[in-house]
């Protein structure tokens, strides 16, 4: 059965940081594409980071550049997503995807970004 968790999600103040992790199961890790995704309240959901299987690649959408940095470990099944200087506007409920043969997506974890 295939599984994406994500695990991380918090309250935050701005300035913050948090790492978001995203634990696979049921597939081939090391094969598939990761994402992380985005989704705030009453908007649709955007693209967030992608990094390729083995991590050589990794490219963000312009208003996490310099901030975000995500990751693998393609031994733990694990794909993250290092957040720092967070922003009240970075509040979304983040998805992480897999994207190869087929794509899964992850329930979610839910970051707010308030003081």
């Amino acid at each position: 059965q295939v599984q994406l968790v994500e695990t991380g999600g918090g309250l935050v103040q701005p300035g913050g940081s948090l790492r978001l992790s995203c634990a696979a199961s049921g597939f081939t890790f090391s094969n598939y594409v990761m994402s992380w995704y985005r989704q705030a309240p009453g908007k649709e959901r955007e693209w967030v980071a992608t990094i390729t299987d083995f991590g050589i690649t990794t490219t963000y959408t312009d208003s996490v550049k310099g901030r975000f940095t995500i990751s693998r470990a393609n031994a733990k099944n694990t794909v993250y997503l290092q957040m720092n200087s967070l922003k009240v506007e970075d509040t979304a409920v983040y998805y992480c995807k897999a994207a190869g043969g087929r794509t899964y997506w992850g329930r979610g974890t839910l970051v707010t970004v308030s003081s």
